[in-house]
């Protein structure tokens, strides 16, 4: 059983930053597939950010050119760095690597 924490999520204004970790309990550098989802109250869960298994990386529209996807492989973890974040951006954002999920971490932004 693999596990995946998320951690980094908490409580920001409008236009400020926040950087979300996603800590694997195996090793990385072999994943085809690292993502990014998240889960707003009342809607479906929607990939926000995932590097795949062509080796590129894929956005949503909602979040080019203000979030950033990356990894370490040596740290088993990758990462989703959101700048200018609106309230829209709020929910819970889970990790996910093809099989496991991670258990989430609330991102609430205020206006």
């Amino acid at each position: 059983q693999v596990q995946l924490v998320e951690s980094g999520g908490g409580l920001v204004q409008a236009g400020g930053s926040l950087r979300l970790s996603c800590a694997a309990s195996r090793a990385i550098a072999s994943i085809n597939f690292m993502g990014w989802y998240r889960q707003a109250p009342g809607n479906q869960r929607e990939l926000v950010a995932a590097f795949t298994v062509s080796g590129t990386t894929n956005y949503a529209d909602s979040v080019k050119g203000r979030f950033t996807i990356s990894r370490d492989n040596a740290k088993t973890t990758w990462y989703l760095q959101m700048n200018s974040l609106k309230p829209e951006d709020t929910a819970v954002y889970y990790c996910h690597d093809g099989v496991y999920w991670g258990q989430g971490t609330q991102v609430t932004v205020s206006s």
